[in-house]
């Protein structure tokens, strides 16, 4: 298990990650979102070891990840930046990552290269964005680590590939436990492969959920009110947002189906139901209670 424990880190007078708390369970899909500048990148850094937190630390089964070579050795990190060795082939790559991890699996490497279709001894640099991520992709899932550490992984990758990599991640969570812990901001991509989001905004983190619970304590409802009434006066009602089109009032509220329907019957509407929020409406909307309020960036 991955914990981060009063997780603190700033640039000069910049708090990138400020005393986030939190647990990421293993043999799940961790999805990590946020706002632009959120402290996404910065988290993963600090969880692969490549920065050291200002304070509080970041754990793997109890032991601190900076400097701890044996720790390091259970997990492979994927930068959004990605850099290889100059000149070198994806050939070239496997020999390296091979003294860094004793369990890598070549004939895997070498099956997975040939089935993406990647040149073994073809220099890296001339590679695409696209399939210089299929590159990264398939050397940690061959590290045969326990974590993988994905930094924006299926940004540049075509919906084909995207698929494919969410497969083997699959296949490899159901033979051997890998977590992947993937920071991104494409929400839909996360939609339909994590188990449990965290959502970061300015450094904190506004809440961490399985992803069920999250969609199941949180709705949109559609609905036509009686005249004199607005949607402001329901009670028994936890409002996040309203929004109206003439008489048609579209209200985001949290709670359980069976409370909000209740509290909608309590006021007698004309007309109202229930439609289930996207991953991206309710990142919208738990961002917008934090004030990061898209109405004030566009209008």
């Amino acid at each position: 298990m991955i914990e981060a424990i009063n997780l603190t880190k700033k640039f000069d007078d910049i708090m990138a990650v400020d005393h986030i708390n939190a647990k990421i369970k293993d043999g799940f899909v961790f999805g990590l979102i946020g706002t632009n500048g959120a402290g996404k990148s910065t988290f993963l850094r600090m969880a692969s070891g490549v920065l050291k937190p200002d304070e509080g630390s970041i754990q793997i089964d109890g032991e601190d990840v900076y400097e701890n070579t044996k720790i390091k050795s259970r997990f492979f990190y994927i930068s959004d930046d990605q850099h290889f060795f100059g000149n070198a082939t994806p050939q070239e790559l496997m020999v390296f990552y091979r003294t860094v991890y004793p369990g890598f699996d070549v004939p895997r490497f070498y099956h997975l290269l040939e089935t993406f279709g990647l040149p073994k001894r073809r220099k890296v640099s001339t590679f695409s964005k696209g399939m210089k991520k299929q590159v990264s992709v398939i050397l940690g899932l061959c590290a045969n680590t326990d974590y993988i550490f994905c930094d924006e992984t299926f940004d540049g990758l075509d919906p084909v590939m995207r698929q494919a990599v969410k497969s083997l991640f699959a296949n490899d969570m159901s033979e051997r436990n890998l977590t992947p812990i993937i920071a991104s901001h494409n929400l839909r991509e996360l939609e339909d492969i994590c188990d449990h989001v965290g959502l970061l905004h300015k450094g904190g983190i506004l809440l961490s959920k399985d992803l069920d619970d999250m969609k199941l304590n949180i709705h949109k409802i559609q609905c036509v009110l009686k005249p004199e009434m607005k949607a402001e006066e329901i009670k028994g009602l936890s409002t996040l947002k309203i929004e109206y089109r003439g008489s048609l009032a579209t209200i985001t509220a949290r709670g359980s189906k069976e409370e909000i329907e209740a509290a909608m019957r309590s006021c007698e509407p004309l007309f109202f139901e229930l439609i289930p929020l996207s991953l991206e409406e309710i990142f919208i909307s738990e961002t917008e209670v934090a004030g990061y309020d898209i109405k004030k960036l566009i209008f």
